[in-house]
């Protein structure tokens, strides 16, 4: 990549740099400063950011030519591409609220989302032709429809929407933002909404330390994922970095970009963090990983093995943060981590974390209980469209995920448990009542609890725990008809790679499933089985 002037990394009280930020025009801020500078670099396409901001330009003006403006919901199919990062920006400049989707999603899933973002346009990758049919023929609000690298029937092209369109700067523009669903315990996703833009950790862009033209990030997560959009490409671009797009995960292949590329950031999840270490050693040597000055995983537990590996290979450039698609709560550089193993560091400020128990009351130092974070003015959250989700996730200013952990006598927050509901398999939140759900419906199925269970590669991998009916005897057989079975209506990454059969489940007296109990069975077994 062709090295570019290096210029001051500008902070927030710049008037000139605020006033974009306030504006969604990042991207123009950059390409009158840097214009050459590569703001995309991937298979489908690089872009200076002059570019970028010349498309993101003829896209707001495309869409408004179609009746879509600010305060109305775009959806967005599509894998790592070069138009996903322009969508992304000509929405933030154009008060449009945008949802990217999972593309791993069945018809069905996707179109539920499309429905409820209240989309009024909806651009899909040709590459998930299927998905994007389903969708238009059952989200009938999302009139205008686009496809991206290539023909959907019954879709305007991508190309043909912006061509010859006037890529200087909107006169008006307004402050968008991207609203991700994260799914429930209990019934549907719900999209995670603000009327501004998420606020940025102070602490993580200091210890980033993006360089404006020189920084390069490599993206490996798919962008429709609350962390890999935000934290490998809002915030690295936010600050005139360059974005590298990996289309799909491959170990060697990351590092044959990083060295390439002369790849200064990345993030990853722990599952990549493992296929890394089980690469052999002579295809780690091989690569040149000398430019790496910052490595940001989270999104999931990360075994304190797996980790000191990484600092033992890398050096002491790996920080790992706490958070989620409702917000950002700690982060710990190395050192400090190599101090206190499993801290997941403090917050920004003091009064950002607090453990409180199940009424609610603040607990003491060392004491361990629900996890809350204080939502900050300008970026509180509210789950769209579900007042009552919402209400039930504040107490005052402050929410819980719940998740559980301690602060420990100098404020180093600790986590020991989870949501007896979430499962997190390669740093994807999934969450077991759908899969239930599903099986439920089928005919051998009396009972079922799904879990997570401790997997080396995964984390977790997603069980499920099965009474059958009589006249079904367990089997193979029948675990793997179950597993097709949820695949049939689900997305794979949700369903269960295993099936257990048992003659009980441990219920509460109220009939609700005792799933903390079921997945202390599990780990127990695990942990023996490893001694």
């Amino acid at each position: 990549m062709t090295a570019h002037p290096e210029l001051p990394r500008p902070t927030v009280a710049e008037p000139a740099f605020a006033a974009t930020m306030e504006k969604g025009m990042n991207v123009s801020y950059w390409a009158q400063r840097l214009p050459q500078a590569p703001a995309v670099v991937a298979t489908t396409g690089n872009r200076t950011y002059a570019e970028l901001n010349a498309r993101c330009n003829q896209l707001v003006r495309a869409l408004r030519e179609h009746g879509v403006g600010a305060g109305d919901g775009v959806a967005v199919l599509s894998a790592n591409r070069t138009e996903f990062v322009e969508v992304f920006w000509a929405t933030r400049r154009a008060g449009i609220r945008m949802t990217p989707i999972n593309w791993r999603l069945t018809g069905e899933e996707a179109a539920y989302i499309a429905n409820d973002c209240d989309a009024k346009a909806f651009l899909a990758d040709a590459r998930f032709l299927g998905v994007a049919e389903h969708v238009a023929a059952n989200a009938p609000r999302a009139r205008l429809r686009v496809a991206i690298g290539g023909a959907i029937p019954g879709f305007e092209s991508y190309e043909a929407l912006l061509r010859n369109g006037d890529g200087s700067d909107i006169a008006d523009p307004q402050l968008g933002n991207a609203m991700l669903y994260t799914s429930g315990t209990t019934g549907k996703p719900k999209g995670v909404y603000r009327s501004s833009a998420p606020p940025t950790s102070p602490s993580l862009v200091a210890s980033a330390d993006y360089r404006p033209g020189s920084s390069i990030h490599l993206v490996t997560g798919p962008l429709y994922h609350a962390a890999p959009l935000s934290l490998s490409m809002a915030v690295p671009q936010l600050f005139g970095a360059s974005i590298v797009l990996m289309d799909g995960w491959d170990g060697e292949r990351a590092l044959e970009l990083i060295e390439r590329h002369r790849v200064t950031h990345t993030h990853l999840v722990p599952t990549m963090m493992h296929r890394l270490l089980s690469l052999p050693e002579a295809v780690r040597k091989r690569h040149d990983l000398s430019s790496l000055k910052y490595v940001l995983h989270g999104a999931a537990p990360c075994p304190a093995t797996v980790k000191r590996a990484m600092i033992d290979w890398l050096g002491p450039i790996v920080h790992e943060y706490y958070g989620a698609t409702e917000g950002t709560g700690t982060l710990v550089d190395s050192a400090t981590w190599l101090a206190r193993p499993g801290t997941v560091g403090r917050p920004d400020t003091p009064d950002h974390i607090q453990i409180r128990n199940e009424a609610g009351e603040p607990l003491p130092p060392t004491e361990a209980g629900l996890i809350y974070m204080k939502a900050p003015a300008s970026g509180r959250f509210k789950y769209y469209k579900d007042d009552s989700k919402t209400d039930h996730a504040y107490r005052g200013d402050y929410y819980t995920l719940g998740d559980v952990g301690y602060l420990d006598a100098e404020g180093y927050l600790y986590l020991t448990d989870r949501s007896a509901h979430l499962i997190i398999s390669g740093g994807v939140n999934v969450y077991p009542a759908e899969a239930e759900g599903v099986l439920f419906a089928h005919p051998a199925v009396a009972d079922v609890g799904v879990i997570g269970v401790p997997d080396s590669e995964w984390g977790e991998a997603v069980k499920a725990v099965v009474i059958p009916q009589s006249g079904y005897t367990p089997s193979p057989q029948l675990a793997a008809e179950l597993i097709d079975y949820c695949r049939q209506n689900l997305a794979h990454f949700k369903c269960p790679r295993s099936v257990d059969f048992v003659g009980e489940l441990p219920r509460l007296d109220n009939g609700k499933l005792y799933k903390h109990k079921l997945r202390e069975m599990y780990r127990s077994k695990a942990s023996s089985q490893s001694q």
